[in-house]
């Protein structure tokens, strides 16, 4: 078949994605030529204000997606918390390889965890549904904002400008990246964004051929985690960049408990609900139950966080 061309963002974890994906497809197809397509997205090139403040929804993949709809490349590797539940006309994400860690990680180079940060402790993260839970958890802590790639968000700890940093494993993982003390972060006490340590393909709709050629990487136990997250955010009407955190489990082979958590960004108000039901229906076990969210206070939340209280 023809090359493949795969557009990705710049930064190393985006590339090790992107490459990961390279490698699986020409494993399959043998003689298979792939190319990557490097892009600057929006979110790439504004470092120095909070992703809150940005705006917007799709921060790290409009530009990707222009890509696809001009023809410039085939297919796109994107991290599934970055990408927004509308997707433009033409284009479609239904292929998602197995799932890496799901959980964050708190980074620090003196204090072992959560619990054994001084008071006052500054604290770094780009992520308000980080800053709600660790300021739930502890509101003594300083929360700063923190931007960048992943090694430079690292090195910004190791310079010594925070106490500790919270990052997703799964990123940590695949570059393997570690810091001197390291503390695993995950469910019930502190709940992943909606779909992290996902990946997802994006191609065009119409495009037979390629999506024929990247069929086999689907995973469908990850599929069911994601769609049932992402009917969470979805009902919501949530972006990756508000304190809305979803935890989705196959309690066997065919029975979903989805986790959702909504709350203000300084960690009060907390809503946390529990919906369950059959895998076949994961995206409806997230609608219903961000519709029992949003009933228990989690509209006012939301509306308070976007500005329109």
């Amino acid at each position: 078949m023809r090359k493949i061309v795969i557009a990705t963002r710049g930064s190393k974890l985006a590339l090790w994605q992107a490459e990961h994906v390279s490698a699986l497809l020409r494993g399959q197809h043998p003689g298979l030529e792939v190319e990557l397509l490097k892009i600057k997205t929006k979110g790439d090139k504004i470092l120095d204000v909070p992703l809150a403040k940005v705006g917007g929804k799709g921060l790290f993949v409009k530009e990707i997606e222009e890509a696809l709809l001009d023809g410039r490349a085939d297919i796109a590797v994107h991290s599934m918390k970055d990408v927004p539940t509308q997707l433009p006309e033409g284009l479609v994400v239904d292929i998602l390889p197995e799932r890496e860690a799901y959980t964050d990680t708190l980074c620090s180079v003196k204090y072992d965890g959560l619990d054994a940060l001084p008071q006052g402790a500054v604290v770094g993260t780009s992520s308000l549904r980080r800053q709600s839970q660790i300021l739930g958890l502890r509101p003594d802590l300083e929360v700063r904002n923190l931007r960048g790639n992943l090694e430079t968000r690292m090195g910004k700890l190791l310079d010594g400008q925070y106490d500790a940093i919270i990052l997703a494993t799964a990123g940590l993982v695949r570059l393997g990246v570690s810091a001197p003390k390291m503390q695993e972060m995950g469910p019930p006490d502190f709940l992943p964004a909606v779909a992290q340590g996902a990946l997802g393909i994006e191609s065009r709709l119409e495009d037979v051929e390629v999506r024929g050629a990247i069929a086999f990487m689907h995973h469908e136990r990850t599929a069911v985690h994601v769609w049932a997250e992402r009917g969470f955010l979805t009902g919501l009407d949530g972006g990756c960049q508000v304190p809305i955190a979803a935890w989705s489990e196959l309690l066997d082979r065919d029975q979903v408990r989805l986790t959702g958590f909504v709350a203000d960004v300084d960690g009060s108000n907390p809503i946390r609900m529990v919906e369950e039901g059959g895998a076949h229906e994961a995206w409806d076990i997230g609608t219903r139950l961000a519709q029992r969210v949003l009933d228990a206070g989690g509209k006012a939340i939301l509306d308070r966080v976007y500005g329109r209280a």
